[in-house]
């Protein structure tokens, strides 16, 4: 193997026959920055299975494997508009035991490689996760555009249950000096 092939990190579309690992996966991820904040997690797992389900299924949902070195060690599931070119980064995972070595990163850039008519990003993520917080900000650029709490509760607060208080942010990350789409339109 080339030096330069080593580590490296790609994307590999997930296959419908593959949804019941990658969402175990997923939660496994999810349930472990939870338990590092809180202790205990909730009854259930986190995304629920039918949330997950929501997510795989949406009209324009492209889910993939994180994959380095002929490995799974991650995930995302996106949802693409090919008309508007605002896209949305729904689910993202690295596995625990992968944390800190770049490949977040990695396949950050592996997507909006992936994507590159995209004018803008959209994404959330708990209040609680301050590693996911500063993966996005610091990491992959975005900026944080709302904070989902008590005083400003989110507008679909369906697809963020089990976020404990409904504390969240939404993140975006515009290219080309274009404007986003807020959700307000």
């Amino acid at each position: 193997m080339k030096l330069d092939e080593a580590n490296r990190v790609i994307l590999v579309p997930a296959q419908e026959a593959d949804l019941a690992d990658f969402q175990l996966s997923l939660q496994d991820a999810f349930a472990a920055g939870f338990t590092a904040a809180f202790g205990t997690l909730p009854e259930g797992p986190i995304p629920s299975d039918a949330e997950l389900g929501e997510f795989f299924h949406a009209p324009g949902a492209a889910t993939y494997h994180i994959v380095l070195d002929g490995v799974r060690v991650g995930g995302a599931v996106l949802t693409i508009d090919s008309a508007t070119h605002h896209n949305s980064l729904d689910l993202f995972f690295v596995s625990a035991e992968h944390h800190g070595k770049g490949i977040g990163s990695r396949a950050w850039r592996a997507i909006e490689a992936m994507y590159p008519d995209t004018l803008a990003w959209e994404t959330h993520t708990p209040y609680f996760e301050k590693r996911n917080i500063h993966f996005y900000v610091n990491k992959c650029g975005f900026k944080i555009v709302e904070f989902y709490n008590v005083h400003h509760p989110d507008p679909h607060p369906e697809t963020r249950e089990g976020i404990p208080d409904g504390e969240s942010f939404r993140f975006e990350k515009v290219y080309a000096d274009q404007p986003a789409q807020s959700d307000e339109q």
